[in-house]
Protein backbone atom coordinates (compact mmCIF):
# COMPACT_ATOMS: atom_id res chain seq x y z
CA UNK A 1 0.00 0.00 0.00
CA UNK A 2 1.41 3.32 -1.11
CA UNK A 3 0.19 6.19 1.31
CA UNK A 4 0.54 9.61 0.67
CA UNK A 5 0.49 11.22 4.59
CA UNK A 6 -0.36 15.18 5.01
CA UNK A 7 -1.90 16.93 8.10
CA UNK A 8 -2.58 20.75 8.98
CA UNK A 9 -0.29 20.64 12.16
CA UNK A 10 2.66 21.09 10.44
CA UNK A 11 5.88 18.61 9.46
CA UNK A 12 7.53 18.84 12.74
CA UNK A 13 4.15 17.91 14.78
CA UNK A 14 4.15 14.52 16.92
CA UNK A 15 0.59 13.66 15.69
CA UNK A 16 2.13 12.89 11.47
CA UNK A 17 5.50 11.76 13.06
CA UNK A 18 4.18 9.02 15.32
CA UNK A 19 1.61 8.41 12.57
CA UNK A 20 4.60 7.65 10.03
CA UNK A 21 6.47 5.81 12.15
CA UNK A 22 3.66 3.10 12.69
CA UNK A 23 2.21 2.75 9.22
CA UNK A 24 6.02 2.76 7.65
CA UNK A 25 6.12 -0.59 9.78
CA UNK A 26 3.77 -2.33 6.87
CA UNK A 27 3.34 0.47 3.95
CA UNK A 28 5.51 2.98 1.67
CA UNK A 29 4.70 6.31 3.13
CA UNK A 30 5.31 9.67 1.67
CA UNK A 31 5.43 12.54 3.57
CA UNK A 32 4.01 15.53 2.37
CA UNK A 33 2.88 18.46 5.29
CA UNK A 34 3.16 22.46 6.08
CA UNK A 35 6.22 23.77 7.19
CA UNK A 36 4.48 25.67 9.61
CA UNK A 37 0.73 25.03 11.90
CA UNK A 38 -2.24 25.51 9.65
CA UNK A 39 -5.10 25.09 11.82
CA UNK A 40 -8.49 26.31 10.37
CA UNK A 41 -7.11 26.67 6.99
CA UNK A 42 -10.23 24.65 5.48
CA UNK A 43 -9.57 24.13 1.77
CA UNK A 44 -7.58 27.02 0.64
CA UNK A 45 -5.10 26.76 -2.29
CA UNK A 46 -2.17 28.69 -2.40
CA UNK A 47 -3.26 30.50 -6.18
CA UNK A 48 -1.30 33.69 -6.62
CA UNK A 49 1.99 32.68 -5.70
CA UNK A 50 4.34 29.88 -6.47
CA UNK A 51 4.75 26.67 -3.77
CA UNK A 52 8.07 26.23 -1.94
CA UNK A 53 9.11 22.90 -0.99
CA UNK A 54 11.87 21.44 0.41
CA UNK A 55 12.95 17.69 0.61
CA UNK A 56 14.29 16.65 3.92
CA UNK A 57 17.24 14.81 4.72
CA UNK A 58 14.76 11.74 5.88
CA UNK A 59 12.64 11.82 2.63
CA UNK A 60 9.83 13.43 3.93
CA UNK A 61 8.80 16.68 1.77
CA UNK A 62 7.81 20.33 3.47
CA UNK A 63 5.66 22.93 1.92
CA UNK A 64 5.21 26.43 2.39
CA UNK A 65 1.61 26.07 1.42
CA UNK A 66 -1.65 25.05 3.20
CA UNK A 67 -2.78 21.55 3.82
CA UNK A 68 -4.78 21.20 0.52
CA UNK A 69 -1.56 22.31 -1.66
CA UNK A 70 -0.01 19.55 -0.03
CA UNK A 71 -1.97 16.74 -1.41
CA UNK A 72 -2.98 18.57 -4.67
CA UNK A 73 1.28 18.71 -5.04
CA UNK A 74 1.55 15.44 -3.23
CA UNK A 75 -0.78 13.23 -5.20
CA UNK A 76 -0.06 15.19 -8.86
CA UNK A 77 3.78 15.87 -8.75
CA UNK A 78 5.94 14.54 -5.68
CA UNK A 79 4.66 10.71 -5.26
CA UNK A 80 5.04 8.88 -8.03
CA UNK A 81 3.19 6.50 -9.00
CA UNK A 82 0.39 8.23 -7.71
CA UNK A 83 -0.28 6.76 -3.94
CA UNK A 84 -2.83 4.20 -2.95
CA UNK A 85 -4.56 6.12 -0.69
CA UNK A 86 -4.18 9.91 1.30
CA UNK A 87 -4.32 10.09 5.11
CA UNK A 88 -4.59 13.38 7.06
CA UNK A 89 -3.38 13.92 10.76
CA UNK A 90 -3.19 12.98 13.45
CA UNK A 91 -4.11 16.20 14.57
CA UNK A 92 -4.11 17.30 17.99
CA UNK A 93 -7.50 17.98 19.00
CA UNK A 94 -10.70 16.84 17.48
CA UNK A 95 -12.43 17.54 14.49
CA UNK A 96 -16.02 17.01 15.95
CA UNK A 97 -19.56 18.59 13.96
CA UNK A 98 -19.17 22.05 12.42
CA UNK A 99 -15.28 21.68 13.21
CA UNK A 100 -14.96 19.97 9.96
CA UNK A 101 -16.07 23.00 7.70
CA UNK A 102 -13.07 24.85 8.93
CA UNK A 103 -10.61 21.96 9.77
CA UNK A 104 -7.26 21.49 7.40
CA UNK A 105 -7.13 18.13 8.65
CA UNK A 106 -10.23 17.03 7.11
CA UNK A 107 -9.64 19.72 3.99
CA UNK A 108 -6.81 17.02 3.44
CA UNK A 109 -8.39 14.42 3.06
CA UNK A 110 -11.45 15.89 1.37
CA UNK A 111 -8.67 16.89 -1.70
CA UNK A 112 -7.86 13.24 -1.89
CA UNK A 113 -11.00 12.54 -2.60
CA UNK A 114 -11.44 15.38 -5.00
CA UNK A 115 -8.22 13.46 -6.65
CA UNK A 116 -10.34 9.99 -6.75
CA UNK A 117 -8.36 8.61 -3.78
CA UNK A 118 -9.90 6.95 -0.81
CA UNK A 119 -9.23 9.69 2.12
CA UNK A 120 -9.00 9.25 5.85
CA UNK A 121 -8.83 12.07 8.44
CA UNK A 122 -7.73 11.08 11.98
CA UNK A 123 -7.75 13.87 14.95
CA UNK A 124 -7.30 13.09 18.69
CA UNK A 125 -9.23 14.15 21.18
CA UNK A 126 -6.57 15.82 23.39
CA UNK A 127 -2.41 16.31 22.92
CA UNK A 128 -1.42 13.31 24.72
CA UNK A 129 -2.26 9.25 23.69
CA UNK A 130 -1.20 10.08 19.72
CA UNK A 131 0.23 6.29 20.10
CA UNK A 132 -3.66 5.17 20.37
CA UNK A 133 -4.78 7.35 17.52
CA UNK A 134 -1.68 5.72 14.98
CA UNK A 135 -2.52 1.93 16.17
CA UNK A 136 -6.56 2.63 15.25
CA UNK A 137 -5.24 4.45 12.05
CA UNK A 138 -3.06 1.35 11.18
CA UNK A 139 -6.16 -1.19 12.14
CA UNK A 140 -7.73 0.93 9.47
CA UNK A 141 -5.48 0.82 7.00
CA UNK A 142 -5.29 -3.10 6.92
CA UNK A 143 -8.61 -3.55 6.80
CA UNK A 144 -8.67 -0.83 3.85
CA UNK A 145 -6.24 -3.18 2.12
CA UNK A 146 -7.78 -6.32 2.95
CA UNK A 147 -11.89 -5.24 1.99
CA UNK A 148 -11.37 -1.65 0.24
CA UNK A 149 -14.16 -0.20 1.22
CA UNK A 150 -16.02 1.34 -1.95
CA UNK A 151 -18.43 4.12 -0.21
CA UNK A 152 -17.16 7.41 -2.21
CA UNK A 153 -16.95 9.27 1.15
CA UNK A 154 -14.16 10.89 3.41
CA UNK A 155 -13.65 9.03 6.29
CA UNK A 156 -13.80 11.69 9.51
CA UNK A 157 -12.21 9.36 12.18
CA UNK A 158 -11.69 11.07 16.09
CA UNK A 159 -10.05 8.67 18.61
CA UNK A 160 -10.55 9.45 22.73
CA UNK A 161 -7.24 10.56 24.25
CA UNK A 162 -6.81 7.76 26.20
CA UNK A 163 -5.11 4.56 26.04
CA UNK A 164 -5.39 2.05 23.77
CA UNK A 165 -6.69 -1.05 25.99
CA UNK A 166 -9.14 1.57 27.20
CA UNK A 167 -10.57 2.23 23.81
CA UNK A 168 -14.45 0.10 23.79
CA UNK A 169 -14.29 -0.05 19.83
CA UNK A 170 -15.71 1.80 16.67
CA UNK A 171 -19.01 3.79 16.50
CA UNK A 172 -20.13 4.45 12.77
CA UNK A 173 -21.43 8.08 13.77
CA UNK A 174 -22.83 11.42 12.32
CA UNK A 175 -22.10 14.91 12.67
CA UNK A 176 -22.77 16.82 15.49
CA UNK A 177 -23.01 20.69 15.75
CA UNK A 178 -21.98 23.60 18.32
CA UNK A 179 -23.52 26.31 19.14
CA UNK A 180 -22.36 29.35 17.42
CA UNK A 181 -19.00 30.86 18.36
CA UNK A 182 -19.19 34.92 19.82
CA UNK A 183 -16.16 35.25 21.63
CA UNK A 184 -13.58 37.68 20.39
CA UNK A 185 -10.30 38.48 22.50
CA UNK A 186 -9.35 41.88 22.08
CA UNK A 187 -5.41 43.63 22.90
CA UNK A 188 -3.41 46.25 22.09
CA UNK A 189 0.29 45.46 21.05
CA UNK A 190 2.88 48.13 22.40
CA UNK A 191 2.04 50.77 19.96
CA UNK A 192 -1.64 50.99 20.60
CA UNK A 193 -2.86 48.78 17.91
CA UNK A 194 -5.66 47.20 18.43
CA UNK A 195 -5.61 43.28 17.79
CA UNK A 196 -8.43 41.08 17.39
CA UNK A 197 -7.87 36.86 18.42
CA UNK A 198 -10.51 34.54 17.14
CA UNK A 199 -12.18 33.02 20.14
CA UNK A 200 -12.65 29.11 20.85
CA UNK A 201 -15.33 26.90 18.91
CA UNK A 202 -19.17 27.26 20.22
CA UNK A 203 -20.16 24.13 22.85
CA UNK A 204 -22.45 21.58 22.03
CA UNK A 205 -25.69 21.73 20.56
CA UNK A 206 -26.61 18.51 19.03
CA UNK A 207 -24.80 15.92 21.09
CA UNK A 208 -27.93 13.09 20.27
CA UNK A 209 -26.89 9.45 21.25
CA UNK A 210 -26.01 8.62 17.30
CA UNK A 211 -23.35 11.89 16.87
CA UNK A 212 -19.63 11.38 16.78
CA UNK A 213 -19.65 13.82 20.24
CA UNK A 214 -21.28 11.14 21.84
CA UNK A 215 -19.08 8.15 20.58
CA UNK A 216 -15.88 10.40 21.95
CA UNK A 217 -17.32 11.05 25.44
CA UNK A 218 -18.21 7.54 25.76
CA UNK A 219 -14.76 6.21 24.72
CA UNK A 220 -15.50 5.05 21.70
CA UNK A 221 -13.56 5.89 17.85
CA UNK A 222 -15.81 7.90 15.98
CA UNK A 223 -16.06 6.96 12.52
CA UNK A 224 -18.05 9.75 10.26
CA UNK A 225 -18.55 9.25 6.49
CA UNK A 226 -18.50 13.11 5.18
CA UNK A 227 -19.64 13.81 1.41
CA UNK A 228 -18.44 16.90 -0.75
CA UNK A 229 -21.54 17.62 -1.82
CA UNK A 230 -23.23 20.49 -0.19
CA UNK A 231 -26.04 20.45 -1.76
CA UNK A 232 -29.73 20.92 0.61
CA UNK A 233 -31.67 18.65 -1.92
CA UNK A 234 -34.62 18.57 0.71
CA UNK A 235 -35.13 22.92 0.14
CA UNK A 236 -34.93 22.92 -3.78
CA UNK A 237 -38.63 22.92 -3.91
CA UNK A 238 -38.95 25.27 -0.83
CA UNK A 239 -37.25 27.91 -2.78
CA UNK A 240 -38.74 27.43 -6.44
CA UNK A 241 -41.99 27.37 -4.12
CA UNK A 242 -40.59 30.68 -3.00
CA UNK A 243 -39.21 32.11 -6.32
CA UNK A 244 -43.01 32.12 -7.78
CA UNK A 245 -44.64 33.41 -4.51
CA UNK A 246 -42.18 36.59 -4.43
CA UNK A 247 -42.43 37.29 -8.02
CA UNK A 248 -38.85 37.22 -8.61
CA UNK A 249 -37.76 37.58 -12.13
Amino acid sequence: MRILLSNDDGISAPGIQILADAIRQFAQVQLVAPDRNCSGSSNALTLEMPVKIQRLNNGDISVRGTPTDCVYLGVNALMAPRPDIVVSGINAGANLGDDVIYSGTVAAAMEGRHLGLPALAVSLDGHRHFDTAAAITCRLLRGLEKEPLRTGRILNVNVPDIPLEEIKGFKVTRCGSRHPASQVIFQQDPRGNDLYWIGPPGDKDDFGADTDFAAIEQGYVSITPLQVDLTAYAAQDVINQWLSQAKVT
